[in-house]
């Protein structure tokens, strides 16, 4: 038998669109109300009763003609036209532009962490003081 995953094969193309969703078998479980292993046999299930299909396709933010057509090829396709799209249209749903710079952030970032810093050790220095002024009494 051959290894190549059939072209068909619904619990493959739920495993790949949740993966490129970024998203776990457990996040899935969790929105279907299910647990992981419950995720794993859809996955490796050929077919899946449409009721199923329909609310794994809704979980994964897709529809369910999504899932039954859906082809690596297809995918990059989509991927690549709606970059296209959202950039000549000025919309960036998916690659949202952000107005910082990342660097600047850090940097504001390190700088409100050694304001706490100073702050607790401020905080410390006002116990052992506090502590001190006890002992002399």
């Amino acid at each position: 038998m051959s290894t190549l995953t059939k072209p068909n094969h619904i619990g493959r193309k739920i495993s790949r669109i949740r993966e490129l969703r970024d998203m776990k078998q457990e996040a899935l479980a969790q929105a279907l109300g299910t647990n992981q292993q419950a995720i794993s046999a859809i996955e490796n299930s050929e077919t899946i009763d449409d009721q199923k299909l329909a609310e794994v396709a809704k979980a994964l933010g897709v529809t369910v003609e999504a899932i039954k057509s859906f082809s690596e090829e297809n995918m990059i396709s989509y991927f690549n036209s709606f970059h296209d799209n959202s950039i000549n249209n000025g919309q960036n749903a998916a690659y949202p532009i952000y107005n910082f710079n990342p660097l600047d952030k850090l940097i504001e970032t390190f700088h409100e962490k050694e304001k706490l810093y100073e702050r607790l050790l401020q905080a410390e220095k006002d116990k052992i003081e506090y502590l001190e002024k006890l002992l002399k009494k």
